[in-house]
């Protein structure tokens, strides 16, 4: 009987069907058929395979028996009037599942041309399956996974100190952005016209870098910020003395990242002399826990990005005149993290 039969798996058709599993844009149906092969075939019963995806137990075993006897075409839908599907749905899940696959060597990424060449079909069609299934092979993002063993205990404590700070108490989130060039331009800016985008010249002009050091306040909003031509342990204690002046006897928690400028004998010295200042570290790899790094992408947006300096001194007016208008209408950043079982963990092979 064919139900009897155990579902046995190449590996290509366990990526196929795993890219289905893992689309957010593939049919609920198809996924939820892709599902119950991959569970039947990791050793479930029909019963417990039914629980999982939702199906009576007697879909599960028609699926069973369309997949065992047609393969991926087997989960398609059975055909109906009209004109047939001009790319198989098996063809559709190998094209999705090499997608997502390194692209062979020299090439860096799959592009619709290679991977239509491929396939044997036209370069539209794998346009438009990509579209439909939220691909996007020439798009690539950063990222830094952090291998500190402690990560959740620090970055359970630091949520604590946003989301339920101790009564009586300020919390400070303080970095600096290091290295902002004051850059000219050799040419005048030609300025936006319809159908035409603002123009700059292509040449620029060095005239130094200043590095900026900010404290915000975590409950208003507020900044407070100092430029310094270098940022050494002696800067950072300076500022820390400014940043935590005019509190009264509040207790203040400091949260700063793991640069080695922030753990010297220097700052260990200050924190002796101000018992109410407690610095608290991110882990490791993880300063995008500090709220301050918030606003200073908004600064490099609105102020630095397209900004023309004549000198360091032009730099620091405009930064410090940006950190006043922020004030006067600063609020609080709305810091939301939705889904922790998303992190991205650091394995070591």
């Amino acid at each position: 009987m064919a139900n009897l039969l155990s579902v046995k798996l190449s590996s290509a058709d366990h990526d196929a069907l795993d890219a289905f599993v893992r689309s957010g844009t593939v049919e609920a149906r198809l996924a939820r058929r892709a599902r119950t092969v991959l569970l039947l075939e990791a050793g479930h019963s029909v019963r417990v395979t039914a629980e999982r995806v939702g199906l009576a137990p007697r879909m599960v075993q028609h699926w069973k028996r369309r997949f065992l006897a047609e393969g991926l075409a087997g989960l398609a839908d059975a055909p109906r009037p009209g004109r047939p599907k001009v790319i198989p749905l098996s063809k559709e899940a190998r094209i999705l599942a090499d997608t997502q696959r390194r692209s062979p060597g020299p090439l860096t990424q799959w592009s619709s041309r290679t991977m239509a060449a491929r396939h044997g079909i036209s370069q539209s069609s794998v346009t438009r399956l990509w579209r439909r299934h939220g691909l996007q092979p020439h798009r690539v993002e950063s990222y830094v996974g952090s291998p500190d063993p402690d990560f959740e205990t620090k970055a359970a404590a630091i949520f604590g100190l946003y989301l339920q700070p101790p009564a009586h108490a300020v919390v400070l989130c303080i970095d600096e952005k290091s290295h902002i060039q004051a850059l000219d331009r050799t040419q005048p800016v030609l300025p936006l016209r319809p159908g035409r985008p603002a123009r700059r010249s292509f040449e620029y002009l060095r005239h130094g870098t200043l590095s900026l050091y900010a404290a915000l306040e975590v409950g208003s909003g507020q900044i407070r910020g100092q430029c310094v031509p270098h940022h050494t342990s002696a800067d950072f204690v300076t500022f820390l003395d400014q940043a935590t002046r005019g509190y009264g006897r509040k207790h203040v928690h400091v949260i700063v990242d793991n640069l080695s400028a922030h753990k010297t004998a220097a700052v260990q010295a200050w924190l002796a002399k101000h018992r109410r200042v407690q610095l608290h570290y991110t882990p490791t790899y993880s300063s995008w826990l500090n709220q301050v790094e918030l606003w200073f992408s908004k600064l490099e947006r609105d102020c630095i990005e397209r900004g023309i300096f004549s000198s360091t001194l032009d730099l620091k007016r405009k930064l410090l005149r940006y950190i006043e208008q922020h004030n006067e209408t600063a609020t609080p950043f709305l810091w939301t993290f939705n889904d922790p079982k998303r992190r991205i963990r650091v394995t070591h092979q």
